[in-house]
Protein backbone atom coordinates (compact mmCIF):
# COMPACT_ATOMS: atom_id res chain seq x y z
CA UNK A 1 0.00 0.00 0.00
CA UNK A 2 2.78 2.74 0.59
CA UNK A 3 4.43 1.71 -2.36
CA UNK A 4 1.57 2.10 -3.99
CA UNK A 5 0.82 5.76 -2.93
CA UNK A 6 4.81 6.15 -3.21
CA UNK A 7 4.23 5.46 -7.27
CA UNK A 8 1.16 7.84 -7.32
CA UNK A 9 2.81 10.76 -5.64
CA UNK A 10 5.82 10.43 -8.15
CA UNK A 11 3.52 9.89 -11.18
CA UNK A 12 1.63 13.15 -10.21
CA UNK A 13 5.20 15.24 -9.52
CA UNK A 14 6.27 13.80 -13.11
CA UNK A 15 2.80 14.84 -14.37
CA UNK A 16 3.33 18.63 -12.59
CA UNK A 17 7.02 18.68 -14.29
CA UNK A 18 5.64 18.28 -17.76
CA UNK A 19 3.00 20.55 -17.22
CA UNK A 20 4.88 22.95 -16.18
CA UNK A 21 7.11 22.66 -18.64
CA UNK A 22 4.71 23.34 -21.14
CA UNK A 23 3.78 26.79 -19.90
CA UNK A 24 6.80 28.41 -18.40
CA UNK A 25 9.48 29.52 -20.61
CA UNK A 26 13.29 29.87 -19.49
CA UNK A 27 14.37 32.22 -22.48
CA UNK A 28 14.68 32.09 -26.47
CA UNK A 29 15.95 29.16 -28.28
CA UNK A 30 20.22 30.37 -28.61
CA UNK A 31 21.01 30.49 -31.90
CA UNK A 32 23.63 28.01 -33.47
CA UNK A 33 26.08 30.54 -34.66
CA UNK A 34 26.12 34.22 -33.71
CA UNK A 35 27.86 37.33 -36.14
CA UNK A 36 31.26 39.22 -34.79
CA UNK A 37 33.59 41.53 -36.88
CA UNK A 38 37.23 41.08 -37.39
CA UNK A 39 39.95 43.25 -38.04
CA UNK A 40 41.74 42.53 -41.07
CA UNK A 41 44.84 44.45 -40.01
CA UNK A 42 45.72 44.27 -36.58
CA UNK A 43 48.60 45.48 -34.04
CA UNK A 44 51.06 42.47 -33.06
CA UNK A 45 50.86 41.47 -29.40
CA UNK A 46 53.43 43.51 -27.21
CA UNK A 47 53.60 46.37 -29.67
CA UNK A 48 53.49 49.84 -27.68
CA UNK A 49 53.70 53.42 -28.65
CA UNK A 50 54.79 56.20 -26.62
CA UNK A 51 53.99 59.77 -27.77
CA UNK A 52 52.95 63.34 -26.67
CA UNK A 53 49.48 64.29 -26.07
CA UNK A 54 48.53 65.78 -29.65
CA UNK A 55 49.82 62.50 -31.09
CA UNK A 56 46.81 60.43 -29.44
CA UNK A 57 43.37 59.74 -30.76
CA UNK A 58 40.68 58.71 -29.06
CA UNK A 59 37.84 56.60 -31.28
CA UNK A 60 34.12 57.00 -28.88
CA UNK A 61 31.37 55.54 -29.01
CA UNK A 62 29.64 55.27 -32.36
CA UNK A 63 25.99 55.87 -32.87
CA UNK A 64 23.44 54.40 -35.38
CA UNK A 65 20.27 54.30 -37.09
CA UNK A 66 17.20 52.49 -35.33
CA UNK A 67 16.98 50.21 -37.52
CA UNK A 68 20.66 49.23 -37.11
CA UNK A 69 20.84 49.78 -33.18
CA UNK A 70 19.69 45.97 -32.67
CA UNK A 71 21.12 42.55 -32.58
CA UNK A 72 19.94 41.52 -36.09
CA UNK A 73 20.74 42.59 -39.75
CA UNK A 74 18.52 44.70 -41.41
CA UNK A 75 17.21 43.64 -44.85
CA UNK A 76 16.17 46.48 -47.20
CA UNK A 77 13.44 45.40 -48.92
CA UNK A 78 12.72 48.76 -51.05
CA UNK A 79 12.80 52.78 -50.00
CA UNK A 80 10.17 51.87 -47.15
CA UNK A 81 10.33 48.76 -46.07
CA UNK A 82 12.73 46.91 -43.60
CA UNK A 83 12.62 43.26 -42.37
CA UNK A 84 15.19 41.35 -40.50
CA UNK A 85 17.96 38.42 -41.94
CA UNK A 86 16.62 34.80 -40.88
CA UNK A 87 19.01 33.70 -38.13
CA UNK A 88 21.25 36.34 -38.24
CA UNK A 89 22.18 37.71 -34.60
CA UNK A 90 25.13 39.74 -33.84
CA UNK A 91 27.08 38.81 -30.47
CA UNK A 92 26.80 42.29 -29.57
CA UNK A 93 25.35 45.98 -31.22
CA UNK A 94 26.89 46.28 -34.68
CA UNK A 95 28.24 49.65 -34.22
CA UNK A 96 30.09 48.69 -30.57
CA UNK A 97 31.45 45.69 -32.98
CA UNK A 98 32.74 48.41 -35.76
CA UNK A 99 34.31 51.08 -33.63
CA UNK A 100 36.70 48.22 -32.61
CA UNK A 101 37.49 47.51 -36.05
CA UNK A 102 38.18 51.06 -36.79
CA UNK A 103 40.28 51.43 -33.83
CA UNK A 104 42.29 48.53 -34.65
CA UNK A 105 42.85 49.53 -38.20
CA UNK A 106 44.15 53.07 -37.21
CA UNK A 107 46.07 51.35 -34.56
CA UNK A 108 47.91 49.00 -36.75
CA UNK A 109 47.70 51.75 -39.62
CA UNK A 110 49.18 54.39 -37.85
CA UNK A 111 51.43 56.01 -35.80
CA UNK A 112 48.79 57.07 -33.48
CA UNK A 113 48.35 56.75 -29.81
CA UNK A 114 44.70 55.23 -30.20
CA UNK A 115 42.68 55.08 -27.48
CA UNK A 116 39.19 52.93 -27.91
CA UNK A 117 35.93 54.09 -26.04
CA UNK A 118 35.03 57.18 -24.59
CA UNK A 119 36.96 57.50 -21.51
CA UNK A 120 37.23 61.07 -19.99
CA UNK A 121 40.37 60.66 -18.39
CA UNK A 122 42.39 60.14 -21.27
CA UNK A 123 43.99 63.49 -22.55
CA UNK A 124 43.71 62.38 -27.12
CA UNK A 125 43.19 66.00 -28.50
CA UNK A 126 41.83 64.35 -31.60
CA UNK A 127 38.62 62.69 -31.22
CA UNK A 128 36.42 60.69 -33.62
CA UNK A 129 32.88 59.95 -33.67
CA UNK A 130 30.06 58.93 -35.97
CA UNK A 131 26.75 57.59 -36.73
CA UNK A 132 25.99 54.01 -38.98
CA UNK A 133 23.54 55.01 -41.20
CA UNK A 134 23.68 51.33 -43.23
CA UNK A 135 25.02 48.13 -41.88
CA UNK A 136 23.01 44.91 -43.48
CA UNK A 137 21.58 43.60 -46.43
CA UNK A 138 19.84 45.12 -49.37
CA UNK A 139 17.58 42.95 -51.67
CA UNK A 140 17.24 44.45 -54.38
CA UNK A 141 20.91 44.16 -55.21
CA UNK A 142 21.90 41.31 -53.36
CA UNK A 143 24.52 43.75 -51.83
CA UNK A 144 25.81 44.06 -48.79
CA UNK A 145 25.83 47.95 -47.44
CA UNK A 146 28.03 49.57 -44.65
CA UNK A 147 27.68 53.39 -44.80
CA UNK A 148 29.20 55.52 -41.84
CA UNK A 149 29.11 59.40 -41.25
CA UNK A 150 32.49 59.72 -39.67
CA UNK A 151 32.77 63.25 -37.58
CA UNK A 152 36.67 64.04 -36.78
CA UNK A 153 36.95 66.80 -34.01
CA UNK A 154 40.37 68.59 -33.31
CA UNK A 155 42.17 70.50 -30.13
CA UNK A 156 39.47 72.63 -28.38
CA UNK A 157 37.49 72.26 -30.95
CA UNK A 158 39.51 74.41 -33.55
CA UNK A 159 38.17 72.39 -36.06
CA UNK A 160 35.42 70.35 -36.68
CA UNK A 161 35.54 67.88 -40.04
CA UNK A 162 33.12 65.35 -41.40
CA UNK A 163 32.89 62.56 -44.06
CA UNK A 164 30.75 59.76 -45.54
CA UNK A 165 32.39 56.21 -45.82
CA UNK A 166 30.81 53.73 -47.83
CA UNK A 167 31.51 49.80 -49.14
CA UNK A 168 28.97 47.77 -50.84
CA UNK A 169 29.78 43.83 -51.63
CA UNK A 170 27.99 42.90 -54.36
CA UNK A 171 26.47 39.63 -55.24
CA UNK A 172 26.01 38.11 -51.78
CA UNK A 173 23.11 35.13 -50.80
CA UNK A 174 21.16 36.26 -48.46
CA UNK A 175 21.80 34.02 -45.81
CA UNK A 176 23.58 34.57 -42.58
CA UNK A 177 27.15 33.32 -43.52
CA UNK A 178 27.75 35.15 -46.65
CA UNK A 179 26.01 37.99 -45.43
CA UNK A 180 28.40 37.88 -42.20
CA UNK A 181 31.60 37.60 -44.61
CA UNK A 182 30.57 40.44 -46.65
CA UNK A 183 30.02 42.91 -43.75
CA UNK A 184 32.84 42.17 -42.23
CA UNK A 185 34.68 42.81 -45.87
CA UNK A 186 32.45 46.06 -46.26
CA UNK A 187 33.73 46.89 -42.86
CA UNK A 188 37.36 46.81 -42.57
CA UNK A 189 37.42 48.52 -46.12
CA UNK A 190 35.41 51.28 -44.53
CA UNK A 191 38.35 50.96 -41.22
CA UNK A 192 40.76 51.52 -43.88
CA UNK A 193 39.23 54.40 -45.50
CA UNK A 194 39.15 56.05 -41.87
CA UNK A 195 42.38 54.86 -40.99
CA UNK A 196 43.94 56.54 -44.21
CA UNK A 197 41.72 59.92 -43.36
CA UNK A 198 43.20 59.72 -40.06
CA UNK A 199 46.97 60.07 -41.14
Amino acid sequence: MAARRKLARTAAAVGAIALLAGCVSFGPRAPDKLLTLTASNAAPAGSSRTGAEGNAIAITDFEATAGIDVLRVPVRINGSELAYLKDAVWVERPQRLFRRVVAETVRARTDRIVIDGDDPGVAATVRVTGVVREFGYDAPTSSVVVRFDATRMEPGGAAVTSRRFEAVVPGVAAESGPVGQALNQAANQVAGEIAAWLL
